[in-house]
């Protein structure tokens, strides 16, 4: 999908389509932005039915933020600017003062995610989803799929998620999962890029070697560190040679990589290993000072955990704790109950026994709580195994006078 969020965020503002924006610092408060809407604004009387109508210049502005929040999303034109996912939000400012700054609505994303899946399904059933606003599809069988490369098929998929959800995406069309990713990048946004075993040399190998899905940061540093920036130079080198250099499992993969070779299927069932909520705080947290505020992060974390788990019908045993100290360190505590949970307040219980295990003299900067060892649930009940009696006496001890937060 094109700027999947920030797209959405278009069809409830179109009066921001085109504009410098980014999401990310917060979650959207509707009712909020309505009540400051009529205290500013008094000339008319807001409703949640007039946001197209919302002035551009009552958005809040990237420059003006202040705390620690991570962007969530960018729109292209404030990419143009170097912003991008995941950069700090008081960093995106300095590159980009003038960008709009919405909250995100995972609701609202989550709603349009499975919106576009339904829609492809009808058309191409052999997809694998991989996250929220991407999924790999496998044309072989679908009637008409090779019809001039794939792409009368592609603009099929194109129009029906158009109709359907007003949101655009691009499509790669080629022989493997990996030339496909990466030819999804090359015509945003609404394009569609054809990638053929014969395109290799003049698609693929001029391209810097991070264009390839696997290649992180520090394994593109080392290879340009041996004089090795694009694609094509990769190809080059013997696989015994990078073997030697990045190991036998990476090193032959990076030369399939650079001659286009993928043979992984789409796989169109894959079960979660787990599942976690974090997030990270607007300031430096400390658990004593701050214990009724972070017991209450603490507590929505475990609940939003729960609900997910309990929406997608799965439970898990494995529960633990990510924390991130103000010096940037991270610590993980983990503990395997007897029993599969998909409780709240469960899960709260157990991760409150993990944080016994961590030294809280530091201020913490992030907070997170995970349930592995997934299983699903019986579709017919969704319900998950009945909780011990000795569990069930652990929660309610839960609010024992030893407890961290």
């Amino acid at each position: 999908m094109d700027a999947f969020y920030a797209s959405v965020e278009w069809l409830r503002y179109p009066q921001l389509r085109g504009l410098p924006m980014v999401i990310g610092g917060g979650r959207r408060r509707e009712d909020e932005l309505i009540a400051r809407l009529n205290a500013e604004r008094p000339e008319r009387s807001w409703t949640a039915e007039d946001l197209a109508d919302i002035p551009v210049d009552f958005f809040p502005l990237l420059k003006d933020y202040v705390g620690r929040g991570v962007i969530t999303t960018a729109s292209y034109a404030a990419r143009e600017f170097g912003v991008g996912s995941a950069m700090g939000l008081m960093k995106a400012a300095r590159l980009c003062p003038q960008a709009i700054l919405l909250p995100a609505d995972f609701d609202q994303y989550r709603h349009y995610s499975r919106a576009f899946k339904a829609v492809i399904r009808e058309i191409a059933p052999v997809i694998e989803d991989r996250g929220i606003d991407e999924v790999y599809i496998d044309f072989t069988d679908v009637p008409g799929g090779q019809r001039e490369g794939g792409r009368v098929l592609a603009r099929l998929i194109q129009k029906g998620i158009f109709q359907a959800t007003g949101l655009t995406c691009s499509v790669g069309v080629a022989p493997n999962k990996l030339l496909a990713k990466m030819a999804s990048e090359f015509n945003k946004p609404n394009g569609i890029s054809i990638v053929l075993e014969g395109d290799l040399q003049t698609q693929i190998w001029p391209l810097p070697c991070r264009k390839i899905n696997g290649v992180g940061p520090k394994a593109d540093a080392k290879l340009q560190a041996q004089g090795i920036r694009t694609i094509g130079e990769l190809a080059a080198r013997e696989r015994h040679w990078l073997v030697e250099h990045f190991g036998k499992s990476y090193g032959a993969w990076l030369h399939d990589a650079a001659w286009g070779r993928d043979t992984r299927p789409v796989v169109t069932e894959s079960e979660p290993v787990s599942m976690s909520r974090e997030t990270t705080f607007e300031r430096d947290l400390h658990a004593v000072r701050d214990r009724a505020e972070l017991g209450a992060i603490f507590t929505r974390l475990a609940e939003q955990v729960a609900g997910d788990l309990q929406r997608k019908g799965y439970a898990g045993k494995t529960i633990g704790i990510k924390l991130r100290f103000d010096d940037f360190k991270i610590a993980t505590r983990d503990q395997t109950i007897a029993e599969f949970t998909n409780d709240a307040r469960r899960i709260r219980q157990v991760a409150g026994q993990c944080l016994k295990r961590v030294d809280l003299t530091r201020r913490l900067r992030l907070l997170g709580v995970r349930v592995g060892s997934l299983v699903k649930l019986d579709s017919a009940s969704n319900k998950a195994p009945d909780i011990t009696e000795r569990a069930q006496a652990a929660i309610e001890s839960e609010a024992h006078p030893g407890e961290l937060f």
